[in-house]
């Protein structure tokens, strides 16, 4: 990905040169660009220093506080964002859809974790449960004995968890009752679940997608305002294959895929630290290539992900843990990806002039 449209904001020019020197040298694997060249405002006084960012980015605090400290500032640091894209979709954003080809590679688990990640980070996050017949995120968050609230009966509360604003078919109805719908019925009261739940302002709203490319896909695919989507998939060459369809189908709909997960890459025995490749080896990497989109991150096959999840407690929760990091990573590459997109949209508008003729 190519960065050589980008000027320097020249937003720390008013800054005493111990800072400036400080912000141009200062790099971190959540901005791939120097600091001072993403900045929209900069403002020194009284020995605060205020920055601001154009998307969330809560894990550059401590390291850009270390770097000031060493260089001599004694001040504090105020670190913020302003989310300057338009509403895409009343309150919200942007929209991103977690799709797979097929079931079982980890994709819900992937859209609950990603979810969590980003408001690690400090974005405003929403959590849609797009699949009719079989939801998940209820039991991945430990709700599975919640119920959806309306404060009018004509409209309904989404649910709040880990800094998630979350809805779910399965907040509606029993959890053993099965959804015997076709396609369209389905397709409909997922739109409804969209349209009449009361979303807060979100940076990003997460559409956790049923496998697949079928109704449902097709539906928000063409009636909503998607910014992309994210394609999780295996090694395996079975769920590559059905991996392919997604992307073929998302560029069909002119959908821009952001970005691939590679689920189950390998798995790392803790008694010996040898690695086994169970379902084969760089299959994600090597679809991506071929597909020209970016590898988001690689995630383990790993006990503690299964049970957190059944335990109703993602394990991106966990502070100190390497699977969990490696999902903040993705957080921090989609938030940029989704950035730098908005920007080359806002620069490719045309440009009108008006005249007196």
């Amino acid at each position: 990905m190519g960065f050589g449209w980008w000027k320097s904001t020249k937003t720390t020019a008013q800054l005493p040169d111990q800072l400036q020197a400080v912000l141009q040298q200062f790099s971190h694997d959540a901005l791939p660009l120097p600091l001072s060249e993403l900045l929209v405002s900069t403002k020194y006084s009284d020995s605060l220093l205020e920055l601001v960012l154009p998307f969330a980015a809560t894990s550059v605090n401590a390291p850009l506080s270390i770097a000031l400290a060493e260089a001599g500032f004694q001040g504090t640091l105020s670190l913020s964002s302003v989310n300057q894209t338009s509403f895409s979709f009343k309150s919200i954003r942007q929209i991103v859809l977690v799709a797979s080809g097929k079931g079982g590679v980890g994709k819900s688990t992937t859209a609950v974790n990603l979810a969590i990640a980003l408001a690690q980070q400090g974005a405003k996050v929403g959590l849609l449960d797009a699949d009719i017949y079989g939801p998940s995120i209820p039991t991945m968050f430990g709700a599975l004995s919640e119920k959806a609230q309306s404060p009018d009966n004509k409209h309904m509360q989404p649910l709040h968890k880990f800094g998630i604003y979350m809805q779910s078919i399965g907040f509606l109805v029993d959890p053993e009752q099965a959804t015997v719908w076709r396609g369209p019925m389905a397709s409909q009261a997922l739109l409804q679940l969209l349209n009449e739940t009361i979303w807060p302002e979100l940076d990003y709203l997460i559409v956790d997608l049923p496998p697949g490319t079928g109704d449902i896909q097709l539906t928000l695919s063409q009636k909503l305002p998607v910014a992309g989507a994210v394609i999780v998939t295996t090694p395996q060459d079975v769920a590559l294959a059905d991996a392919k369809k997604a992307i073929a189908m998302f560029r069909q709909v002119n959908i821009p895929i952001l970005g691939l997960v590679e689920n189950m890459s390998f798995y790392l025995c803790k008694a010996c630290g040898h690695q086994d490749d169970i379902f084969g080896t760089k299959g994600g990497v090597t679809l991506a290539e071929r597909y020209q989109v970016s590898v988001l991150g690689q995630l383990p096959l790993e006990t503690q992900i299964r049970e957190c999840a059944d335990n109703g407690r993602p394990i991106v929760l966990n502070d100190d843990n390497q699977t969990a990091e490696i999902y903040r990573k993705i957080a921090r590459q989609l938030i940029f990806t989704l950035y730098w997109q908005s920007q080359m949209a806002e620069r490719q508008q045309p440009e009108i002039l008006l005249t007196d003729d």
